[in-house]
């Protein structure tokens, strides 16, 4: 659709999150490409203002999510400029203290709880479709942002990786993988933190549709026009329907107790190592992963 079509186009390259409405469909893109748009505090507040706008906004039915540039996100920030995770946040997501002045399980708690797993669910609720659309690099936090999203449509060059077992932890945050693929392909995917291919990923039924980069955007707004010809009301009711279905089977309550040990894995490389990543930043992680042939 051309610029004259939107009716909404706000495009800054300082702005993490850029906002732009294509006729009935809200387009919500991270906009770090330099990092592989790598998430910080200030990226997930950003992606909620503009959920939160397409959302109250009556006109937009549907909400595609998009990374800009070559990959739709390497994940958490862990070693950019931009890297900000002694910063205040806002608490939208959980009613809990600040964590800048605290220390060790009780700052991560307070933060990740916010920032990570707090938003996702929050914008797993959200009542409108929410299609992620899944180009280049979608690895650990970056797949907690597609499995917030109703569907995840790929283009063929499309990778998806939890390689955080490297750092001694048992997955990201909003740990959703017994859900969106089985339990023992879950189980290959985080042991061996290998890269699970747009087509694996379509076979495991976490990936809706695979389609060459060209064809991407295209599909996706095909598929978020038939979406908007559906009753508003019918469709929040029957994405809620599904996800009532899904925490009924455990998934609600599965992050819960993850979590858990999502953090008592971060406490123990603090306890034992440099930090409470395993001393790894975003370049070790790359290293480690190829010298396991992951990359």
């Amino acid at each position: 659709m051309s610029t004259a079509e939107s009716r909404t186009a706000e495009v800054a390259e300082d702005q993490v999150v850029t906002y732009e409405v294509r006729g009935t469909v809200a387009v919500v893109t991270v906009n770090r490409p330099r990092y592989r748009n790598a998430q910080n505090s200030k990226v997930t507040y950003a992606l909620d203002a503009a959920f939160t706008r397409a959302v109250d906004d009556d006109a937009v039915k549907v909400i595609v999510l998009a990374g800009s540039g070559e990959h739709f996100s390497g994940g958490h920030d862990i070693g950019t400029p931009g890297r900000d995770i002694d910063e205040t946040f806002e608490r939208r997501a959980v009613i809990w203290w600040d964590h800048a002045d605290k220390h060790g399980v009780d700052s991560r708690i307070a933060r990740e709880s916010e920032v990570y797993l707090g938003m996702c669910r929050r914008w797993r609720e959200i009542p409108k479709p929410m299609i992620a659309m899944v180009q280049g690099a979608c690895i650990a936090g970056g797949l907690m942002l597609a499995w917030s999203c109703d569907f995840i449509v790929a283009s063929e060059d499309a990778f998806f990786s939890d390689p955080v077992v490297r750092m001694g932890i048992p997955g990201v945050e909003f740990f959703a993988h017994p859900w969106v693929m089985s339990p023992r392909a879950a189980k290959e995917f985080l042991f061996t933190g290998d890269r699970f291919d747009a087509r694996r990923a379509h076979q495991l039924g976490m990936v809706n549709h695979v389609v060459s980069r060209e064809e991407l955007e295209p599909t996706v707004f095909a598929l978020a026009e038939r979406i908007s010809a559906m009753p508003r009301f019918g469709l929040a009711l029957a994405k809620k329907a599904v996800n009532q279905a899904e925490d009924l089977q455990g998934m609600r309550s599965g992050m819960d107790s993850v979590f858990g040990l999502h953090h008592a894995a971060h406490s123990h490389n603090a306890e034992v190592g440099a930090d409470s990543l395993a001393g790894m930043d975003a370049r070790a992680m790359r290293e480690s992963g190829r010298s396991a042939g992951g990359a």
